[in-house]
């Protein structure tokens, strides 16, 4: 991977696109540190500050914002209102036979449907904003701090609006920014940008570790941090770049005089074909009960119940409840993301076949049944994954948001890949000899 970089700035186009992709990070993390006006930021900072890296069931959202969420910033939704609106319309694409349709398009179809994303990521921070806005304001944003309810200055509606067109604003600025480095850098824009979020994190929280170890001064358990980082890094290198390749040939067609098709490939169906998705679903579903009980403050037996089982990471109830929803959300994201019929009926479309398997209905059968046997190893190694803080939150008693949890670490090795890919790809296209030498 350094390898690739070094040679990336050694070729003068590739240098530029790695200089701009770095200046659109530094500026996104300075908007990350611009408080929205309204806001009284020394307020923030004590709130902050007493919370001592406790931050409840805002930590997910905070985490993808690089911390900015509850410095309440121009940046604070991040890119988590583009992740929301890219995956319902993803959804919406397999029930609403006009996004299919624009689907199967092609290039102008697909960018049809990013116009749809843009508006809906508009709405949806508008919506976001007003909601951090009224809990800012009521002092449920900082629990535990003693002046929560002090951080909004004013409260009339002016003030209101100013604060969430601002954040509004941010939102779309980070949009334009992610596809400022798709066009114009290195590629891959939204990617980098939540990658830069979540690795803006790490130091804090690895020093925040550090602070609280008990043994050799708190470095040993900062050793078991790292070593459990650099484990976890390996495995899910190794389980992202495993795939099971189901081989395809084509039968040879005379057109004329000429003979094309006899050639053969295969359909790669990785083992983790839903991506970091499910955990995403299941993070956010798991935060719905508790958000009831703490916005409706009752004191029932059911609010009572739900805050001792699903509001501690470490519950039984809770890391069950967590598990069961990945795997169930890893074969649903991979059921409508991956329609064996479609390919099946691509392939005997164009004279591709699977040897030993009957083209149509029976390799639709045999791709559904090649499928849901590689989800389970896929699912499971998810939900295994994303207990990883959970086991840091009883061991080192560290806060909920573990620096080396299952889905910063999913994202972040992910992007890291994907990046070193273009990349190499891009040095492919620049350094071919040819054939002829």
């Amino acid at each position: 991977m350094l390898t690739a970089f070094a040679r990336a700035f050694k070729t003068p186009d590739l240098r530029k696109k790695l200089l701009f992709t770095l200046g659109i990070i530094v500026l996104f993390r300075l908007g990350q540190h611009i408080p929205i006006p309204g806001i009284d930021y020394r307020n923030v900072q004590t709130c902050i500050d007493q919370a001592k890296g406790q931050q409840g069931l805002f930590g997910l959202v905070n985490m993808f914002s690089g911390g900015a969420l509850l410095q309440i910033t121009i940046f604070a939704l991040g890119i988590m209102p583009y992740i929301t609106a890219s995956i319902i319309l993803q959804l919406l694409t397999v029930v609403i036979p006009r996004l299919e349709a624009l689907k199967k398009e092609g290039q102008s179809g697909q960018a049809k449907i990013t116009q749809y994303t843009r508006y809906l990521t508009v709405a949806l921070a508008i919506l976001q904003g007003t909601g951090l806005v009224a809990t800012a304001r009521s002092g449920q944003l900082f629990q535990a701090c003693t002046v929560g309810n002090q951080i909004v200055r004013d409260d009339a509606i002016f003030t209101t609006v100013v604060m969430v067109i601002t954040m509004t604003a941010g939102t779309a600025l980070i949009m334009w920014l992610g596809e400022l480095v798709t066009d114009r850098g290195i590629g891959n824009g939204m990617s980098i940008l939540m990658f830069v979020s979540i690795a803006a994190g790490f130091p804090s929280a690895m020093w925040t570790i550090k602070q609280q170890g008990k043994i050799m001064g708190g470095w040993l358990e900062f050793g078991l941090v790292v070593l459990c980082g650099l484990v976890m890094v390996g495995l899910v290198v190794f389980v992202e770049q495993a795939q099971r390749r189901i081989p395809v040939q084509y039968a040879k067609r005379m057109i004329g005089r000429r003979s094309y098709g006899g050639t053969s490939t295969y359909i790669p169906m990785k083992v983790n074909q839903a991506g970091v998705i499910p955990v995403i679903f299941a993070s956010s579903l798991l935060y719905i009960p508790a958000l009831i009980v703490q916005f409706s403050n009752s004191k029932a037996g059911w609010a009572q119940w739900i805050e001792t089982n699903f509001v501690r990471g470490d519950h039984p109830y809770y890391i069950t409840t967590y598990f069961l929803l990945i795997v169930f959300f890893a074969f649903f994201y991979v059921a409508i993301s991956f329609n064996p019929e479609e390919v099946a009926d691509n392939m005997k479309k164009y004279g591709g076949f699977i040897p030993g398997i009957r083209a149509g209905r029976p390799t639709a059968e045999y791709l559904s049944y090649v499928l849901n046997r590689i989800t389970w190893p896929g699912s499971l190694y998810l939900g295994l994954i994303a207990l990883v803080p959970t086991v840091a939150l009883v061991t080192l008693k560290a806060n909920q948001n573990f620096p080396f949890g299952g889905t910063s670490i999913l994202i972040i090795v992910g992007v890291g890949l994907e990046t070193v890919k273009q990349i190499e790809s891009q040095l492919q296209q620049r350094h071919y000899e040819g054939f002829l030498r």
